[in-house]
């Protein structure tokens, strides 16, 4: 495994985010709020958003390999009737993928996120075709609660996505 390390985001992170996040393969299996091409402009909005929401119900981090921001992983605590339920969300450069970096970053933050937060599960909805990022989950324990069925419609494209969730008692200490 390659080392990492997990931060908050800061503002020079903007030109190496925008560099790592330009790529349609990161944003295909991505929500469009995830631009695609992922400009300058938009690294400087994620990240002063990340900055003015730190610490209100939310953990957004960068995912920092040799001093350069390469990725990102978040948790997000809901409301209402889920406020006992945070979504995870993540994305890492190509340029790193398959060398279990993702895995132990979603290991680390989903810790931190049931130390900090008054939370019982942690949920995360990957497109069903999308292998690589539910071995992720798999490996960090997540479980496979169900398939939506043409949940979501991306890219001139129907796909059907997963529910995952980690609960506080399957946390692997």
């Amino acid at each position: 495994m390659k080392d990492f390390k997990l931060r908050a985001w800061k503002t020079e992170d903007a030109a190496s985010l925008a560099a790592a996040a330009n790529n349609p393969a990161i944003a295909g299996w991505l929500r469009n709020t995830f631009p695609n091409p992922y400009t300058q402009k938009d690294a400087v909005w994620f990240i002063s958003d990340c900055i003015s929401n730190a610490g209100k119900n939310q953990i957004a981090c960068a995912i920092e390999v040799d001093g350069k921001a390469v990725g990102g992983i978040g948790v997000f605590v809901k409301d209402d009737v889920y406020e006992k339920s945070a979504e995870l969300g993540y994305w890492l450069s190509e340029t790193y993928w398959r060398r279990g970096i993702m895995s132990e970053a979603v290991r680390i933050i989903c810790k931190e996120a049931f130390e900090k937060f008054d939370i019982v599960r942690i949920f995360a909805e990957p497109f069903e075709d999308n292998a690589g990022s539910r071995g992720v989950l798999e490996k960090a324990g997540f479980t496979l609660e169900g398939t939506m069925r043409n949940g979501v419609y991306k890219n001139g494209k129907i796909h059907s996505y997963c529910m995952y969730a980690l609960l506080r008692e399957e946390l692997a200490v």
